[in-house]
């Protein structure tokens, strides 16, 4: 299983509207950047993603499950964007901020951090790990 961070503007899709969707989830429609869409394009049905409020909160919020592999994404007629389909898992007991993020030992390196415009983006196994203790989940 591999490991993901997917960004939303909660004023536009926020986990509030993840968890709406319930287990039929949702497809992660509207990405128009290649590296993104070829990072949904890696993902299987399984892997897990943390949910991050972007804009507003800098913080992540809950955890996605990926339920569609990459297909077509059905709000354009164009060919080259593609969308998973995700699940809300769970919500973190505790959000966990961009800034905690930054300053956290071990996640120096975390695209998050680093690249902090990628709407969807890879997670290391030791980087979902960090993030999960920081935000109250037992894995």
């Amino acid at each position: 299983m591999a490991y993901w961070l997917f960004k939303s503007e909660p004023d536009v899709f926020g986990w509030p509207h993840q968890t709406a969707k319930g287990d039929a989830g949702e497809e992660w429609t509207g990405v128009r950047n290649y590296q993104a869409r070829n990072n949904m394009r890696a993902m299987k049905v399984g892997d897990q993603g943390f949910f991050y409020h972007s804009n507003i909160g800098k913080e992540i919020v809950g955890v996605v499950e990926v339920i569609r592999e990459s297909a077509p994404d059905s709000t354009t007629d164009d060919p080259r964007w593609d969308c998973v389909m995700v699940r809300a898992v769970r919500p973190l007991p505790k959000p966990v901020s961009l800034d905690a993020c930054k300053v956290q030992p071990g996640l120096e390196k975390m695209a998050l951090v680093n690249n902090t415009r990628l709407s969807v983006q890879p997670v290391t196994d030791a980087e979902w790990q960090i993030v999960c203790e920081m935000g109250g989940l037992e894995i």
